[in-house]
This record gives C-alpha cells, sequence and structure tokens, in this order.
C-alpha cells in the first residue's frame, strides 16, 4: 500500500495588513469536521493548507473556496499544488543566480495565463527585475530594492495573466516541500 501524496492549497492575500482574515485553526478544524478530511495542516497564518492529495483536486479547490466563503466572508482562491508538482517546478527554477530567497517568487496561477500575458508584464519591469512564465506558475526576480520597488502590483499582474494567483518566496516553497513529504 503506497502512502497518499500531500499536496498544498495556496489561499490569496488572508491574514494580510488585518483584512481578509481566516484564523488557520479555525479553518483546520473546519475542513476535518465539514469535508471529512483528516491530517490537515498549515504553515504560517498567509494561507499555506497541506491536505493529503483529493482525487478530485477542482472539486476540493472549489469547497474549500465556499467554506472559507461561508465560516469568514472572504471569497478567496484555493489554488493547489501536489508536492510533485512543486519538487519539478522546483527543479526547473528560471533563475538560479537570483540574488536572495527573499526576492525570487513564485506566483501560483489557478490556470493558465493568457497570450501576450509575458510581454504586458516585460514592460512593466524595473531594473534587475525577471519573470518567466513556466506552466502555470510565473517566476519573478524581483530588483535588490525588493518588493517594494516593483510596478508589478496585483491589479497588473491579474489584468496581464487574466487569471488569479498568490505569490510565496522560494524559502517558503521549500519548506512546503519539505513539509509534504
Amino acid at each position: 500500500m503506497s502512502a497518499v501524496e500531500r499536496c498544498v492549497l495556496f489561499l490569496r492575500a488572508v491574514n494580510v495588513s488585518g483584512r481578509n482574515r481566516v484564523p488557520m485553526a479555525e479553518l483546520r478544524a473546519l475542513i476535518t469536521e465539514r469535508l471529512g478530511i483528516a491530517d490537515v495542516t498549515t504553515y504560517i497564518a498567509s494561507g499555506n493548507v497541506i491536505v493529503p492529495e483529493p482525487d478530485d483536486p477542482a472539486a476540493l479547490c472549489s469547497k474549500v473556496r465556499a467554506l472559507i466563503s461561508e465560516a469568514f466572508d472572504v471569497d478567496t482562491p484555493v489554488i493547489l499544488r501536489t508536492r510533485t508538482e512543486l519538487v519539478a517546478m522546483l527543479e526547473g527554477n528560471p533563475f538560479p543566480d537570483a540574488a536572495a530567497d527573499k526576492l525570487l517568487h513564485v506566483m501560483f496561477l489557478e490556470g493558465e495565463a493568457q497570450p501576450g500575458a509575458v510581454e504586458a508584464l516585460t514592460d512593466r519591469l524595473v531594473e534587475g527585475e525577471r519573470i518567466a512564465l513556466l506552466g502555470r506558475e510565473l517566476w519573478i526576480d524581483y530588483p535588490a530594492q525588493g518588493v517594494h520597488a516593483t510596478k508589478l502590483t496585483r491589479a497588473v499582474l491579474d489584468r496581464a495573466l487574466g487569471v488569479e494567483g498568490t505569490a510565496r518566496n522560494i524559502r517558503t516553497v521549500r519548506t512546503l516541500v519539505d513539509l509534504t513529504a
């Protein structure tokens, strides 16, 4: 009997700046109680939920999104990646020479980006900033001045990509890979 692979549910913009409050302990309990999923864990308060890989990922994302909306009055995309997908994504890192882990982010997209997304974003890059779209992930290597120096705001990214997503720095992604092992 093989072990069940674990996956991560990424929530967008929760528990940031006092907005979209979703207490992780309450969310874990609700997922277990209402959806019948055992062995639910979370990592930091910004919306990383680790669960056993479901048979129907889209259905689970939809159910968790509805649960969060009902219980916390927060509408947030729920984006699933399996451990296997996360490992492959890390192995395909287009910026292994990034200056710092805190400056290298991966934006997990709900679906495929619309055509022309990279070109639209390239026009907005500041000096020292790089992007790469690989499948359903947008890699952003921010400039030395950090995330606050970018012109790639959430609104700009959403408009160019045509799909919602949520970003994590590479250090967090590595930790999530370890936690799903």
